[in-house]
């Protein structure tokens, strides 16, 4: 049932994104994600970055979706957001002072 809702946001954000003719793009981010906090964090941190119109992690392959204006964003800008708050991005590793800042379950070896 989630799924389903979730796929139907994705398409719902996809139309709005063609039906305004507004040039939206699709990254595919790997990341460092541990659990449910961690997923919580990253999508908030993604969907409240400049031009990001939809941000969804899938906690099991640790890939984020973003849909995104890439006139208000690039792939380095919304890496380097995840990198800022203590995961890694694909090949951007975490800022260090971040993951300390990280509760003890979403550190890398918290688990």
């Amino acid at each position: 049932m989630m799924k389903s809702i979730l796929c139907a946001l994705f398409v719902g954000v996809y139309f709005l994104c063609v039906g305004q003719s507004r040039t939206c793009d699709t990254l595919y981010i790997k990341t460092s994600a541990l659990c449910q906090d961690c997923k919580q964090r990253i999508e908030s941190t993604l969907n409240f970055q400049k031009g990001v119109k939809y941000a969804e992690l899938d906690l099991d392959s640790k890939i984020a979706t973003v849909i995104y204006k890439p006139k208000k964003s690039s792939p380095l800008k919304l890496r380097q957001a995840l990198s800022n708050v203590g995961y890694d991005a694909d090949d951007i590793k975490a800022d260090p002072s971040a993951v300390m800042l990280l509760p003890k379950c979403c550190q890398p070896g918290g688990h």
